[in-house]
């Protein structure tokens, strides 16, 4: 291919009637899920902000990443709903054998939840996933990063898991 031809097949995929039609397309939902309700999770943890760092998560994922409003549950095409299963701190997995070291430990914690994404328009289960898990690893006494870790982990699962639906 020679570099006139190159330009042109580029300048072809930039078109914006490409660029609008890839980019309206809500990342391979079906074309009438426009909005989407992420309902708060159910807790069956001890960790009360486990809750809401996962509802904003999902939110602002369904947002940037698939191009969904933010809608109620009664006016949404969609809602996102589950339970949050396990949530496991302070399980080691590394020590340091200098006592000196800052670090003096390396602990994981373990995220569970189940997901579901129903369809209100069409009354139907989209996608759904129990027992979805994620790991996230910290330094002794950081466990909001290890939690950070296991949720953007979940978040990123649920969005790949919707969008290889259709």
């Amino acid at each position: 291919m020679n570099r006139r031809s190159a330009v042109a097949a580029l300048a072809t995929l930039a078109l914006p009637g490409c660029v609008w039609r890839y980019s309206m397309n809500s990342g391979g939902l079906p074309d009438y899920i426009k909005n989407v309700a992420i309902l708060p999770f159910e807790n069956q943890t001890t960790s009360s902000d486990l809750q809401r760092e996962l509802t904003e998560g999902l939110r602002k994922a369904f947002s940037s990443r698939l191009g969904l409003r933010e809608a109620t549950e009664d006016k949404a095409s969609a809602v996102v709903r589950g339970t949050i299963v396990q949530y496991d701190t302070d399980v080691p997995i590394a020590f340091s054998a200098n006592p000196a070291a800052a670090t003096s430990a390396r602990r994981r914690l373990q995220l569970r939840v189940d997901v579901e994404i129903f369809d209100q328009a069409r009354g139907r289960v989209l996608w759904t996933k129990k027992g979805m898990s994620a790991d996230g690893d910290y330094a002794e006494n950081n466990e909001s990063a290890g939690r950070k870790q296991a949720l953007d982990r979940i978040i990123n699962d649920v969005i790949e898991g919707a969008q290889s639906q259709w």
